[in-house]
Formats: structure tokens, sequence, C-alpha cells
């Protein structure tokens, strides 16, 4: 029997939880990708990462900080498409990277941090 992967989905410290990375994983047999392209599989990444929150009580709007790692910089206004459907206002923190490889030749992965308790509001003026 394989061991396990060395990872927890999600880490709780006080009303802060931070998600692993996830991937474009089908759900019905996580070594493999959803087909089709950066969309989809960016949809799909979000999915996981829906269900990861879900597991804690939590969801979008509870998530304040997102970082998303892309192997082509081309795939930003894509990615970005599909983004804006689960954070379509108040939007949390972001950082965006170009990385050289992923697992499984992912496009994307995305990993979060989100706070219990705290849904994310409407920037106030700088």
């Amino acid at each position: 029997m394989a061991a396990p992967i060395p990872i927890s989905p999600v880490v709780i410290d006080g009303k802060t939880a931070y998600l692993s990375g996830q991937l474009g994983l089908d759900p019905d047999n996580n070594f493999k990708l959803v087909p089709g392209g950066i969309e989809p599989e960016t949809r799909q990444t979000f999915n996981n990462i829906g269900r990861v929150l879900r597991s804690q009580g939590l969801s979008y709007e509870d998530v304040v900080k997102v970082t998303v790692f892309l192997t082509d910089l081309n795939d930003f206004s894509k990615m970005n498409e599909v983004y804006r459907q689960y954070f379509p206002k108040n939007f949390p923190a972001r950082s965006a990277f170009k990385v050289a490889g992923l697992v499984l030749n992912a496009r994307i992965e995305i990993e979060c941090i989100a706070s219990f308790g705290h849904a994310v509001r409407p920037m106030s003026k700088l």
C-alpha cells in the first residue's frame, strides 16, 4: 500500500484556515486533470477549493488571500474570467506567479487563506 501524500488539505490556526494548493483534478480520478485547457482546469480547481472550504464550514466569501500559480502567463486573462465567477465582488487579496512547472503537468495551482467569521468587505478608500 502506498504511503499517503504528506500534506493536509487545510490547516486551522485560530480563526485562520490555510488551504494547500489545489489543482484541477478530476473528482472521479484524483490522479488525472480535467481535460479542455485552462478554463475547465481553473473551474475544477475552484470547485476543489470550495469542497475544502465547505468541509470547514467556510465559503468563498471567507477567503481573504488567494495565490495563483500559472505555467503560462498567456492563460492569465482566461483564468481571471473564471476567477470572477467565484469572486464576483469584494475580491480577496491576490498574487499570481508564473512557475516553471506543476505536478501532473497542471496549468494552474491555487492556494487560499480564509478567515472564520470574517467575510471579505468592500475595500475602503486608500
